[in-house]
């Protein structure tokens, strides 16, 4: 007799499932159904939906802070470094302006505007001028030319030094040396070193 290996036997039966009842879920559903409310809406009924409005806020940016204002303060005339200053005429500061007190303040003002009536370095007239100039050396000068011709000694022209005034009629000015002088000329102009115009000037010699 031919032996059957465990592996070709007949397979065991399985174990019966319960029995589903398919009926009672069927009739529990249907029984759902029958009783749940029912919902009916007309054919030509309208739909409608509420859309909320948004409103769009622009951030307002502040501009930015304007830049300062910058502010210089002009540099007073009279706090000026005692330093040379070409002449107005093309040609150098006379030599003679180096060591005297009268030409090396005089030299302060080249450039200020002439003005009428003016004595002070906003602007000169030519008697102004020179009152201002020796002033500055604690001297005190009459304000007219005529007065001013008449507030020292005269000299003659060889004997004139730099820092003398040089008069003329209706005019003055300070005396340079080498036939130049400086003064304030005439509306337009300015205070300037130049050469002697006059025909005859008269010299006059200032002393404290």
């Amino acid at each position: 007799m031919i032996g059957v290996s465990p592996a070709h036997a007949a397979p065991t039966e399985l174990s019966a499932l319960p029995a589903v009842d398919t009926a009672g879920l069927a009739a529990g559903a249907l029984t759902a159904l029958a009783t749940a409310p029912q919902v009916t809406v007309d054919a030509d009924t309208e739909w409608s939906f509420d859309i909320p409005k948004v409103k769009v806020v622009k951030e307002e940016v502040a501009p930015p802070p304007p830049p300062p204002v910058r502010t210089e303060t002009p540099t007073s005339r009279d706090n000026a470094p005692r330093t040379e200053t070409p002449a107005k005429d093309g040609g150098k500061v006379p030599q003679a302006v180096k060591g005297n007190k009268v030409l090396e303040i005089a030299a302060r003002y080249v450039g200020v505007p002439y003005r009428s009536g003016g004595s002070s370095p906003k602007g000169f007239d030519c008697s102004g001028f020179t009152q201002y100039v020796y002033g500055k050396l604690g001297i005190s000068l009459p304000r007219t030319t005529g007065a001013q011709k008449n507030a020292g000694t005269i000299v003659s022209r060889k004997d004139a030094k730099p820092g003398d005034i040089i008069w003329s009629p209706g005019h003055v000015g300070i005396y340079a040396g080498d036939n130049m002088q400086i003064d304030a000329p005439r509306p337009g102009k300015t205070i300037q070193f130049r050469s002697i115009w006059q025909s005859n000037p008269v010299f006059v010699r200032i002393t404290g």
